[in-house]
């Protein structure tokens, strides 16, 4: 059973339904879409504006009926969410029923002329059965680094790599590591929604929760997990009591009590996209917390631009897509010690007014040209190419991809 949730609007007050003529595009991913406000939804509800998009997340284990919800998204994106009886966990069993689910969903929803989008390789145990004129894995990171990462995510990954068009990666050392293992990849590095983060340049209201945290703030956003620096945290935050650390983001993967508690930490939980320019006006000083470690070696924070963009001197640790360029271009401080963190900070506090003006002229022309509009329309040039390929030699590539898939096994 299908059950379809449909708003009457769009949020540019557009019927979403009307059809579109170019190819639909079908995304399997790991992450939830109304999750954290990411890659994903920048790329796919920029996507969803000339085509049909369909986001499929991983299977929910239940105690209800068994059924695939499908429910369309203000950004006019169809989420799909696979409902399973909470008794069926032989993956086995699991890939069948969801590949029967997939089948149905396409002759429902008339998805004949389609694009695949992989974000998780894991998927492609119930889709391998598909005939896309293309597929495009957006490798955004090593996802088996994970904690939790099944054994089998990069068997999986060589077979995605054997079937796909085109692989993007959400990163330059990301793209260092997957160039040898495919003809066609294109590093995407992070980009940014300009306009929205520049709100936090303005005088905006505060909100509620942050009001009475005093000042100097230094904040952070985004998924608190494993790759999450809770020691340097709590280091600097016991040496400089006076200062106020506002963490804001669902905590993943890790227990909460695991996290440090003093009383100059704040711990605010998950905010709206369009909430954050609201924080992050209040803040002296953004933060990027990461550890290093397998989880983070090739990862591309997707806040460091965001945090530029809204005006704000940054302090990351020494991830390396972080240090090159934004850290040898001097727009981000490099600090992966409590006593290093504490002195970018208080550098950065004490700047004057010329130096502060100085560096943001610098942080804007370095920024002028990177927009996820301007990243959606690169990638979705090389998907044109490739579809325009596919097509003339579409019974070749069918074939091909059939004889790979029965020698798979």
């Amino acid at each position: 059973m299908i059950s379809w949730f449909y708003p009457a609007t769009n949020e540019n007050g557009e019927n979403s339904r009307d059809k579109r003529l170019a190819p639909d595009l079908v995304c399997f991913s790991h992450l939830r879409w109304n999750f954290v406000y990411q890659r994903p939804q920048h790329l796919l509800s920029r996507a969803a504006k000339e085509r049909r998009v369909f986001v499929v997340e991983e299977p929910v284990f239940d105690k209800g009926s068994m059924h695939l919800e499908v429910r369309e998204s203000a950004e006019g994106v169809w989420v799909v969410v696979p409902h399973l009886p909470d008794g069926l966990r032989s993956e086995v069993a699991t890939d069948a029923v969801l590949r029967e689910m997939i089948d149905r969903l396409f002759v429902e929803s008339n998805i004949a002329n389609y694009v695949l989008w992989y974000y998780t390789p894991m998927a492609l145990s119930f889709t391998e059965h598909l005939r896309p004129i293309a597929t495009v894995y957006d490798c955004m990171d090593e996802l088996s680094a994970f904690k939790g990462a099944s054994p089998a995510l990069s068997r999986l990954e060589r077979r995605l790599f054997e079937q796909a068009d085109l692989v993007f990666t959400g990163g330059q050392s990301l793209y260092e590591v997957k160039r040898s293992q495919h003809r066609s990849v294109f590093a995407f590095p992070s980009s940014i929604d300009r306009a929205h983060f520049a709100k936090a340049r303005t005088a905006l209201i505060e909100p509620e929760d942050q009001q009475t945290i005093p000042k100097p703030r230094l904040g952070f956003f985004g998924v608190i997990d494993e790759r999450f620096d809770a020691a340097l945290l709590a280091a600097a935050a016991t040496a400089r009591p006076n200062w106020q650390f506002v963490m804001i983001g669902p905590v993943v993967k890790i227990g909460e009590d695991t996290l440090p508690r003093r009383s100059n930490i704040h711990y605010l939980g998950g905010k709206d996209y369009k909430e954050l320019p609201s924080y992050l006006a209040g803040w002296d000083v953004a933060l990027l917390l990461f550890g290093r470690n397998e989880a983070t070696r090739f990862i591309s924070p997707t806040k460091t631009p965001e945090y530029l963009s809204a005006g704000k001197p940054v302090i990351s640790t020494s991830i390396t897509d972080v240090v090159q360029p934004y850290g040898v271009q001097k727009l981000v401080e490099i600090a992966d010690t409590p006593d290093d963190l504490i002195a970018a900070a208080e550098m950065i506090l004490g700047q004057k007014e010329e130096e502060r003006a100085e560096w943001l002229t610098h942080v804007d022309a370095f920024l002028a040209n990177t927009s996820w509009d301007d990243t959606w329309s690169r990638m979705s040039k090389l998907i044109d190419q490739v579809i325009t390929h596919n097509v003339a030699v579409l019974p070749a590539v069918q074939e091909m991809r059939r004889t790979r898939t029965q020698a798979a096994g």
